[in-house]
């Protein structure tokens, strides 16, 4: 109570933001989003390029804004309320040529199940065949289904996205709650299979404080995790700055377990302060 504050964040822009703090200088992080012309959405590209992120692919819509979430905590868990029906985002991927010029040349695209939840089906499918021959050219395609069922229409349409994305992926990154809530699995090994054996090389399954479960190359494998050192304050970023220790890792051709050391200790970090953006969390 009485604690609120505007900031800008949400899932795939918090591992952007955690990936420019991480990556060395020379590489560039891009986000791909849509924000409108009002000032609420000059003050988010204002605060995006003054936290080094390249805003060269963010479009400007006419009559659209940005979307509005407020995060509640109870003991450092969150819960959401979502105001987004006039989001510039959910245009993010109503024409072509956007999407293939800011993917062009990309080491790397990471998107969320968000991503996806918020756009029409005729975007989504745009935003699919625009991910797909930027693969075919050499980016590698990380996913993370971040499964948020009030932005969905219904469960059946989840489900049949989110599996149809992760097939087209070369890294998943889930978490096993979500996945036991909404796909039934009973174990963090049969995420990692399930996913796996629907044509995803890397699975990576998140599970809170306990070992990361993998699939690769057909292997299941256990990795340990760094474990929090200090109280849980807010759990909010965790899973997406475990994506950004885990992605910026093994673009430097690191080893998965070290890879997973390196997420986990990051997102310990991370849930040690307040907020989804932790300055203090970057040694």
């Amino acid at each position: 109570p009485d604690t609120y504050r505007a900031g800008f964040a949400g899932d795939t822009f918090n591992t952007a933001w955690y990936l420019r703090r991480i990556l060395p200088a020379q590489n560039t992080v891009s986000y791909l989003t849509a924000v409108g012309t009002d000032a609420m959405s000059q003050q988010m590209l204002n605060f995006m390029a003054g936290e080094g992120l390249d805003t060269a692919h963010v479009q400007r819509l006419q009559g659209r804004n940005v979307g509005l979430y407020l995060i509640q905590l109870a003991q450092g868990e969150r819960s959401f309320a979502y105001w987004r029906s006039t989001s510039a985002a959910r245009s993010l991927a109503d024409d072509a040529a956007p999407l293939e010029a800011a993917l062009a040349g990309a080491d790397l695209a990471y998107l969320s199940g968000i991503t996806l939840a918020i756009l029409p089906e005729e975007s989504r499918a745009r935003l699919f065949v625009a991910l797909a021959r930027a693969r075919d050219a050499g980016t590698k395609i990380a996913f993370d289904p971040n499964i948020r069922p009030a932005l969905w229409p219904d469960a059946a349409t989840l489900r049949q996205v989110i599996t149809q994305m992760a097939s087209g992926a070369d890294i998943v990154l889930p978490s096993f709650d979500d996945e036991a809530t909404h796909f039934g699995d009973a174990s963090p090994a049969d995420t990692a299979r399930r996913y796996g054996t629907s044509g995803t090389p890397l699975v990576i399954v998140k599970n809170g404080p306990k070992p990361v479960v993998t699939w690769h190359e057909g292997r299941l494998d256990t990795h340990p995790v760094a474990a929090p050192t200090v109280q849980v304050v807010d759990t909010t970023a965790a899973g997406d700055s475990f994506n950004a220790g885990f992605l910026a890792r093994m673009l430097a051709g690191d080893a998965i377990n070290d890879s997973v050391l390196a997420g986990s200790a990051l997102a310990a970090r991370v849930i040690a302060g307040p907020g989804a953006l932790v300055r203090t969390a970057i040694l």
